[in-house]
C-alpha cells in the first residue's frame, strides 16, 4: 500500500518537475499559439479516434488512444455512436433501431 502511494507521489513530482522546466520561449510560443495546450478530453478524443479509424489513419488512431484512458475512450465511442444514431435516424424520420439495423446491413425487424 506505502509503495504505491510513493510510486504515485513520485509520478506525480516528476509530472510537475517536467513542466516547470519548460523553457520560457515554449510558454510564450504556447501562448502565441492560442494559450496553454490543455488535454483533450474524452468526446475529444473518442471523435478524433473514431475518425481516424474511418479514415484508416494508423497514427492518428494511435495518438487518440494516448489522450485518455481506455475505459474513458470506450464510453466516448459509445456515447458518439448514440448521438449519431439518433441524428441519423431524426434525418431519416425512422427509429433508431431500424436505422442501426441498416447500418449493419441486417434486415429490418
Amino acid at each position: 500500500m506505502l509503495g504505491r502511494a510513493r510510486k504515485a507521489w513520485s509520478t506525480w513530482r516528476k509530472k510537475v518537475a517536467r513542466h516547470e522546466e519548460r523553457p520560457k520561449s515554449e510558454e510564450r510560443a504556447a501562448r502565441a499559439a492560442g494559450g496553454p495546450r490543455r488535454s483533450p478530453n474524452l468526446f475529444e478524443a473518442a471523435a478524433a479516434y473514431v475518425a481516424a479509424c474511418v479514415e484508416d489513419d494508423q497514427e492518428r488512431v494511435d495518438e487518440a488512444v494516448g489522450w485518455v484512458e481506455p475505459n474513458a475512450l470506450a464510453f466516448g465511442v459509445n456515447e458518439l455512436a448514440c448521438r449519431a444514431l439518433i441524428a441519423l435516424a431524426r434525418e431519416r424520420d425512422e427509429s433508431p433501431r431500424a436505422v442501426a439495423r441498416s447500418l449493419l446491413g441486417l434486415p429490418v425487424a
